[in-house]
């Protein structure tokens, strides 16, 4: 009588092998995700930038026109016949005009005078916009005339375009994000992570000021106001970028420089105006950082500080509640250490 032995079953893999077999489909995955990711950052990257640039033109420009009543209703009748492209304001003369665009509530204004129309721009404002009041004004006067122009608050000798300015958008928005990775890179938490990101966006905004002002003679205002305001756009960035973080994971530095730099950035209108981007492109800019900061910067350095509260209270309230998640991560992170520590067994004494 024959006896058959039992063929073993053969042995489980191992998990370098069960790993290698889930390799492949990880991988694939991953270059599926790479290769949908990068076009769809392509196409945001170019509406973002490209959109706007080509649909620039007035949106409820505000405008004045002052002058005798019935020549003035003349030039503002003009106006509107571009529907939805000027919001006229009336002042009864010429000076009431010019303290409109130094208060910043109008870009510019028409005086009608027995002379002829008298535009009165503030390149300081938005050399764009000056430029296309100029070009509107001239198409309405007969064939020949001339239209004087008086620059009202001008734009610096050494940056007459405002390039300096809307060039320190950018660079600023980077700053924060960065300022605000290096905290979460390096484990600062609470307090000491608070103190970081204040301190950096400080010495930012003093050697920030240092360049464009005092090197590059672009920003002409209070030197310690411009410092604060360079400060703050700064802060509130790396907060939000740093609190975020705290709160999600370093996954938040990303969203955060998508919603600065990507979005914030060409969604400014420091480079023309706000009221120049299309709907709500130029709200939203007005909201984020960039568009917030380069208002702010604008109005301390050229305008003694007209229409600079509401672009404050915006960084600000990026820079409280971004601080405010720090701190939060920072208590959330001391009470997932507390328990590890009363968990850990007491070392055993000797002899």
């Amino acid at each position: 009588m024959s006896t058959t032995s039992a063929t073993p079953p053969p042995p489980p893999p191992t998990q370098s092998a069960a790993a290698t077999a889930a390799a492949p489909p990880a991988q694939g995955r991953r270059l599926i995700a790479v290769l949908l990711l990068v076009p769809a950052l392509v196409a945001l990257a170019l509406w973002a930038f490209a959109w706007p640039a080509a649909r620039t033109a007035p949106h409820d420009l505000p405008v004045g026109v002052a002058g005798n009543a019935a020549a003035a209703a003349g030039v503002q009748q003009q106006l509107q016949q571009r529907e939805g492209a000027f919001e006229v304001h009336r002042y009864a003369d010429e000076a009431a005009a010019r303290d409109a665009i130094e208060k910043r509530d109008v870009y510019g204004a028409v005086v009608v005078t027995e002379r002829g129309p008298k535009l009165l721009t503030a390149t300081a404002a938005s050399p764009l916009v000056a430029q296309l009041l100029q070009q509107a004004v001239t198409a309405q006067v007969p064939e020949g005339a001339r239209v004087v122009t008086d620059d009202v608050v001008a734009a610096p000798a050494a940056d007459p375009r405002g390039a300096t300015l809307s060039s320190s958008v950018l660079p600023m928005a980077i700053a924060g994000v960065a300022a605000g990775g290096v905290v979460t890179m390096l484990g600062l938490r609470g307090m000491r992570a608070v103190f970081a990101l204040v301190g950096a966006a400080a010495l930012v905004g003093i050697v920030a000021t240092a360049l464009t002002h005092s090197w590059l003679g672009a920003l002409t205002g209070d030197w310690w106001t411009e410092a604060g305001a360079l400060g703050l756009s700064t802060l509130a960035v790396s907060a939000a970028a740093a609190g975020l973080a705290a709160l999600v994971g370093p996954a938040g530095i990303g969203v955060v420089a998508l919603a600065v730099v990507l979005l914030g950035n060409p969604f400014s209108g420091v480079t023309s105006a706000p009221e120049l981007l299309p709907e709500p492109v130029g709200l939203i800019g007005r909201l984020l950082p960039p568009g917030a900061g380069g208002s702010l910067v604008r109005s301390v350095a050229f305008f003694d500080g007209a229409r600079a509260m509401w672009p404050a209270v915006i960084l600000g309230i990026w820079a409280a509640v971004g601080l405010v998640l720090v701190l939060l991560g920072g208590l959330r992170g001391r009470k997932r250490q507390a328990p590890a520590a009363e968990r850990r067994p007491e070392p055993v004494p000797v002899g």
